[in-house]
C-alpha cells in the first residue's frame, strides 16, 4: 500500500507547479494592460490641459485667465468707443465773449440751442455738481424762491449739470423747480465756461446779457450765496441801464 501513496504524491506535485507557472503570464498581462491604461489616460489629460478643456481643478487657472482677458477686451472696446465718440471742444468763454451755438438736452429730453436762449432775454446759467444732492438742492431752491424777480428784470434762469435728463426731470418735479434744466453729460459747455475739471462740475453761475454776451460770473460760489449774488448783479445792471 505504501508505494501507491507515494505515487499519488508524486502525481499531485507536478500539477501544482504547472498551475503556478501557467498563472504567471496572466498576471504580467494584467499589469501591462493597467500600465497602458494609465499611460493613455495621462496622455489624454495632458492633451486636455494643453487645449484648456480639462474640467478638473487644473483647468481653473485657464478659466480665470479667460475671464480676465475678456474683461480687458471689453474695457479696451469701451475705451475705443469713447475715443471714437470724443466730445467736441468749445472755445473758452470769458467775460465779454458770447454764447456759442451748441445743442443740449433739457429735462424733457428736447434739443435746446443755448445761443438761441439769449436772443430775446438775458440768461442765467447756474451750475451744480449733481442733481438732488444737499448743496445743489439749496442752490436750486434759492433760485426757485426768487425766480419771479429774475423774470421781472428780463432774465431767464437755467440749471446746468452733467446729469441725465431723466434725473433732472425727477429732481425738478420733487422740488417744484420752475425753470428748465439742461443736460451736458460730456461737460462740453461746462468746460468752456471754466467749470469742468477732473470729470466734475464746479458750483458756479454765469450771467449773459440779452444777445448772449457774458457779463458776470461767480466761480466757485457757495450754494446759499449763488442766487442772491446773481439777483444783486441783475438789479444793479437794470439800474445802470
Amino acid at each position: 500500500m505504501a508505494p501507491r501513496a507515494k505515487a499519488s504524491s508524486e502525481t499531485v506535485e507536478p500539477t501544482r507547479r504547472s498551475t503556478r507557472i501557467s498563472a504567471q503570464p496572466k498576471v504580467e498581462a494584467v499589469k501591462e494592460a493597467v500600465k497602458k491604461a494609465v499611460t493613455k489616460a495621462s496622455g489624454k489629460k495632458r492633451a486636455a490641459d494643453a487645449e484648456g478643456t480639462n474640467d478638473g481643478d487644473d483647468a481653473a487657472p485657464n478659466v480665470k485667465k479667460s475671464k480676465a482677458e475678456n474683461a480687458a477686451s471689453e474695457e479696451a472696446g469701451d475705451a475705443s468707443n469713447d475715443s471714437a465718440e470724443a466730445a467736441p471742444v468749445l472755445s473758452h468763454i470769458d467775460i465779454g465773449d458770447s454764447l456759442p451755438s451748441y445743442t443740449l438736452k433739457n429735462e424733457k429730453d428736447e434739443d435746446v440751442n443755448v445761443a438761441a436762449l439769449a436772443a430775446e432775454k438775458g440768461v442765467i446759467f447756474f451750475l451744480v455738481p449733481k442733481a438732488d444732492t444737499p448743496g445743489c438742492t439749496t442752490q436750486a431752491c434759492g433760485f426757485r424762491d426768487i425766480y419771479p424777480d429774475f423774470t421781472a428784470h428780463g432774465f431767464d434762469v437755467y440749471c446746468l449739470s452733467a446729469d441725465k435728463p431723466s434725473a433732472q426731470a425727477k429732481w425738478q418735479t420733487k422740488k417744484e423747480l420752475p425753470y428748465p434744466l439742461l443736460s451736458d453729460p460730456k461737460r462740453v459747455l461746462i468746460t468752456a465756461l471754466g467749470a469742468g475739471e477732473g470729470g466734475k462740475t464746479k458750483r458756479s453761475h454765469f450771467i449773459f446779457a440779452k444777445g448772449g454776451k457774458l457779463v458776470d460770473k461767480k466761480l466757485p460760489v457757495k450754494p446759499v450765496d449763488s442766487p442772491k449774488l446773481a439777483l444783486e448783479f441783475v438789479k444793479l445792471s437794470a439800474a445802470e441801464s
